[in-house]
């Protein structure tokens, strides 16, 4: 019963629930089970590509914004629960992350001198040989660079140089910068691991050392070599690279 003059109550608000429980069913079972390294590999590069599309992605963000931080029994849009502000905060200082790393450019290779025809062909041989050479490095990486998984070499390399250190003080310095760059969540440059190898590091953080990254490292270096190094051997800069050097070979 209302009283005279009694506002009614507001009925249940189904755009809310139906909202998350639309997202849950359209997200199913798969959502909850782990990925492979690979299978998040080429996620990874399909969202790169869908970045590229700012008018997609806006609208996408737009209409998304209610029900992904509907984290409460507010649901409107003026909603400032703690919660929501955390999640704000977080995806914030992503952004602002990932706008410093395009400002600051693509890091610089390593310098090497020019390789030779038989070193390219050497390539082809094995993923050992390629990653052997610095020119090697260099031209894989300018291939990842295209599949938008540069931070994948750009691991490998921190990791290799991690376990040239034998002061404590630097190691634990480079293994706090290696997790923040290529381990975090919030990282625009995070690498693809499982919860497997995740729990391992986070177990070695509590004591860094050389070897921290050691079972992070290998799972990437077997994605490269797995997922992006036959690409590699039919893309356009290997065979424009070998037939360069082909030629200059004959003309010689």
């Amino acid at each position: 019963m209302r009283g005279a003059g009694e506002l009614p109550s507001p009925g249940p608000q189904p755009a809310a629930t139906g909202g998350r429980a639309g997202e849950d069913s359209r997200r199913g079972p798969a959502a909850d089970t782990p990925m492979g390294s690979e299978r998040m590999e080429m996620r990874k590069r399909q969202m790169s590509t869908i970045q590229e599309t700012p008018g997609a992605a806006q609208a996408q963000h737009s209409t998304g914004n209610r029900g992904s931080n509907a984290c409460c029994f507010c649901w409107c849009c003026c909603c400032s629960c703690s919660c929501l502000t955390v999640r704000n905060q977080d995806e914030e200082r992503a952004r602002r992350t990932s706008h410093e790393l395009q400002a600051e450019g693509i890091p610089n290779c390593e310098e090497s001198p020019a390789p030779t025809l038989e070193e390219v062909n050497a390539w082809a041989q094995s993923f050992d040989k390629l990653m052997l050479t610095p020119a090697g490095r260099n031209a894989f990486r300018e291939f990842l660079r295209t599949e938008f998984s540069e931070e994948n070499m750009l691991f490998w390399m921190a990791c290799e140089e991690l376990k040239q250190e034998s002061n404590k003080s630097v190691i634990e310095e480079k293994a706090r910068l290696i997790y923040e760059d290529y381990i975090s969540i919030l990282s625009p440059k995070e690498v693809s691991l499982d919860s497997r190898v995740r729990e391992v590091i986070n177990r070695n953080m509590l004591e860094p050392s050389q070897h921290t990254f050691d079972d992070a490292q290998l799972q990437i270096y077997t994605l490269m070599h797995r997922d992006s190094y036959p690409r590699f051997m039919n893309s356009a800069i290997y065979k424009d690279l070998l037939q360069s050097l082909s030629e200059k070979s004959v003309e010689t």
